[in-house]
C-alpha cells in the first residue's frame, strides 16, 4: 500500500484512486503534470466538500485537466451494499471493500449533533472479551480511500456532513495509525468537512507509543476503552494492556493533553453485571484517574450471542455514576443507540474473511504493528 497522500500508483494499467489521497498529495500529483497547487486544492475540494465524482463536471479545471484526469484517475468509494435504519433515527451501512470483506459505519442523529461512527480495519486483533467485532478475528487495515469514504458516502446520503465523527467503529485506529491520520487531516481541512479537533475523536484500546505518536502530528479528542479499574482484570477483558499496562497507559494519556486545561480524556467503561460495576471498582476507578483530566463514559453492555457476559442492572449502573460524581469526576451513562439493528456499542461485526485471528492473551504484543 502507498503511503496516504502518495502519488503512487498500484499497476501501471490501474487508475488513480482520489480518495487515497490528502490535500497535498493531490495538490503534488497535479503538480508533476505541470499545474498549480491551486489547481490540486480545487479538485480537492470538487470531490470532498461538494461530492463529485464526475471531473467534467468540475467546471474551474481547464478541459487539458479535466482531460487529464479522467484518463489517469478516478474517485471511488466504497460500494454501500446494504443500509438498515433503526427506529430511533440510527443509520448503520454495510460496506464492501473487496476480497468478500465488508465493514459497517452508523450514523447517530442526535439534537444539535449528527454523529457518524467510522471503522478503521476489517475486523480487530485485540480480542477484547466483550467485543463483537474482535470475535470476527482480522483481515487488514483499511485504506485511506476506505476510511474517508465512509464519511463521504455518508455526507452525500444524508445530504450533509456530520458534525462529529469518532474512530470508534470496527479495529483499532492506532493500529492503522498513517491511513487514520491521513482521515484526520481530510476531516479537518478547510476544503473538505471542516471539522475542528474537538468534533474529531479516537478511541484506542491503549497502543501507548502510538498515544504519544498521535500527540505530535495532532490534537483531536482522545477516548481510551478502559472498562477496568485494575491491571489484573483489564488484563482479562482488554488483552493488550498486558502489553501496556495502566501505568503506562495513564501517563501516556495525560501526556497527551499537553496542560491544555479546555480537554479531558474520555474513558469508555463496559458496564458488565457482576464483574466491573461494583462500588469497590468505583473507588478503584477514582484513585487510577486522580490528577488527570477525565470524563468517564458508562456504557451498559449490548449483549451479542455466545458473548458470556450480561448488562449491568440500570441501579447499578446509577449509582456507579453517582460514586463516580462524588469524587468530583464528570460521569455520563451513554444512552443506547441502534440496538434493533446490532448498530450499538460493540455490535459490529460487518463481514470478515480472517487472515489473522484475534491475538488473545499475550499474544496481544506487537497489535500496534498490524499492517495488511
Amino acid at each position: 500500500m502507498s503511503a496516504p497522500g502518495d502519488t503512487g500508483r498500484g499497476p501501471a494499467d490501474a487508475p488513480i484512486d482520489l480518495l487515497d489521497l490528502t490535500r497535498a498529495g493531490i495538490e503534488s500529483l497535479v503538480q508533476g503534470w505541470g499545474y498549480k497547487p491551486f489547481h490540486g486544492r480545487n479538485l480537492f475540494k470538487w470531490i470532498h466538500k461538494h461530492g463529485l465524482t464526475d471531473f467534467e463536471a468540475m467546471t474551474d479545471l481547464s478541459k487539458p485537466l479535466r482531460q487529464r484526469l479522467a484518463a489517469t484517475c478516478t474517485v471511488a468509494p466504497p460500494r454501500v451494499v446494504l443500509e438498515q435504519p433503526a427506529p430511533d433515527g440510527t443509520i448503520k451501512w454495510l460496506t464492501e471493500v473487496g476480497d468478500g470483506q465488508r465493514i459497517e459505519t452508523v450514523f447517530i442523529p442526535e439534537t444539535g449533533r449528527r454523529t457518524l461512527c467510522i471503522s478503521s480495519q476489517v475486523g480487530c486483533a485485540l480480542d477484547c472479551a466483550f467485543c463483537a467485532t474482535a470475535r470476527q478475528g482480522f483481515a487488514r487495515n483499511l485504506r485511506l480511500a476506505e476510511i474517508v469514504g465512509q464519511v463521504w458516502y455518508a455526507t452525500r446520503r444524508l445530504g450533509v456532513a456530520p458534525s462529529n465523527v469518532v474512530f470508534m467503529g470496527m479495529g483499532e485506529p492506532l493500529a492503522n495509525f498513517e491511513a487514520v491520520v491521513a482521515t484526520i487531516d481530510i476531516l479537518r481541512d478547510d476544503y473538505a468537512y471542516m471539522l475542528s479537533k474537538y468534533r474529531v475523536t479516537l478511541s484506542t484500546s491503549g497502543i501507548v507509543p502510538n498515544i504519544a505518536r498521535l500527540g505530535i502530528v495532532s490534537d483531536v479528542a482522545l477516548a481510551v476503552s478502559l472498562h477496568a479499574p485494575t491491571n489484573a482484570l483489564r488484563d482479562e477483558l482488554v488483552p493488550i494492556n498486558r502489553k501496556y499496562p495502566l501505568e503506562a497507559l495513564v501517563p501516556a494519556c495525560k501526556a497527551y493533553l499537553r496542560g491544555d486545561r479546555r480537554r479531558r480524556i474520555t474513558w469508555e467503561y463496559v458496564m458488565l453485571d457482576g464483574v466491573n460495576d461494583g462500588l469497590g471498582e468505583a473507588k478503584q476507578l477514582i484513585r487510577l484517574l486522580e490528577g488527570t483530566p477525565s470524563k468517564v463514559n458508562l456504557i451498559p453492555f449490548n449483549p451479542f450471542p455466545g458473548s458470556g457476559f450480561a448488562t449491568s442492572p440500570p441501579e447499578r449502573v446509577e449509582a456507579f455514576r453517582q460514586r463516580l460524581l462524588r469524587s468530583g469526576l464528570v460521569a455520563t451513562t451513554r444512552k443506547t443507540r441502534g440496538e434493533e439493528i446490532a448498530a450499538a456499542c460493540g455490535q459490529l461485526v460487518g463481514l470478515v474473511q480472517r487472515r489473522r485471528p484475534p491475538l488473545a492473551g499475550a499474544a496481544a504484543r506487537g497489535a500496534e504493528g498490524a499492517r495488511p
